[in-house]
């Protein structure tokens, strides 16, 4: 099955969607009290999700994705968990080291936007922000202390995410929460995909386009730890709660590591996209 949040023509409400080929069909218009937002049907387990698609086989209307706005996968996450260096190659081009543990930091929720929105940011503050598509992986049934073998079973859906970075800011500070947590700076989806669509999270290709150029082009298989390394490492100190979003890393082909360098400039188009998943193009304005 395949969710996003929508924004009918005409509304300002963002709505959760059952997306099925090239239709979107409201959840909350399919029965009482059905959920609003992915969150909500995260939490609700098995039995929800069975519920909305044995009622959307019914559902009488359907709008055509062509005339939809979408925000972010994940609207209200309880914590947005990012990896770094856990591609070989990126690590190797921006010049770090992959420590014998994952590098792990926090994403503000005030970074999340959606699949072709604009993201915004000042001149002043920074001229060398730079793409990065990783596979997001949504954490369904709470994880605590899981087991690398089990850890495959926690996992609700996946989706895409853009883990767009303030080089300047990176290089500058000992963390990077904040250069990576501008506003619109993670943008995520459009679609998440449930993980029984998804045989293996470590087969799947993934890219970037820049202004028409492919500049990633690479593949999970390529990750220094897996998507279940990754669940089982962290829930070892932390209970992962349904609705929790972790975005994986990053594979080789950064613009910050290019001789010339490539950014984001004013008006670029940026496409990331992952194979069995979707594509997230996201707008770029550099304000002064």
């Amino acid at each position: 099955m395949r969710f996003a949040h929508v924004t009918l023509p005409g509304s300002a409400e963002t709505r959760l969607a059952l997306i099925e080929a090239d239709e979107a069909i409201v959840v909350a218009d399919l029965y009482p009290g059905a959920p609003r937002r992915l969150e909500e049907l995260i939490v609700g387990g098995d039995a929800e999700k069975d519920r909305v698609r044995d009622a959307a086989a019914s559902a009488a209307t359907r709008h055509p994705l062509s005339g939809l706005s979408f925000a972010s996968a994940v609207l209200a996450p309880p914590v947005i968990l990012a990896i770094g260096l856990n591609y070989a190659a990126h690590s190797g081009e921006l010049g770090l080291k992959t420590d014998s543990a994952p590098t792990v930091f926090a994403l503000w929720p005030n970074s999340l936007t959606g699949h072709d929105a604009t993201t915004t940011w000042p001149r002043e503050v920074s001229e060398a922000v730079d793409y990065e598509a990783e596979l997001g992986v949504i954490i369904g049934p709470a994880a605590r202390d899981v087991r690398e073998d089990e850890a495959l079973d926690h996992v609700w859906g996946y989706t895409v995410v853009n883990d767009i970075t303030a080089r300047n800011v990176q290089f500058s500070e000992a963390q990077w929460s904040r250069c990576k947590s501008f506003d619109g700076f993670t943008p995520t989806g459009p679609f998440v995909v449930t993980a029984d669509e998804i045989a293996d999270p470590q087969d799947l290709h993934i890219w970037t386009v820049l202004d028409g150029h492919v500049m990633q082009d690479g593949s999970t298989a390529q990750m220094v730890r897996s998507v279940a390394t990754l669940i089982s490492h962290l829930s070892r100190s932390t209970t992962l709660l349904p609705g929790t979003l972790i975005s994986t890393g990053s594979p080789g082909g950064a613009g910050y590591s290019r001789d010339p360098q490539v950014f984001l400039r004013d008006r670029s188009t940026v496409t990331v996209g992952i194979d069995g998943i979707g594509e997230l193009t996201t707008h770029c304005r550099i304000v002064d």
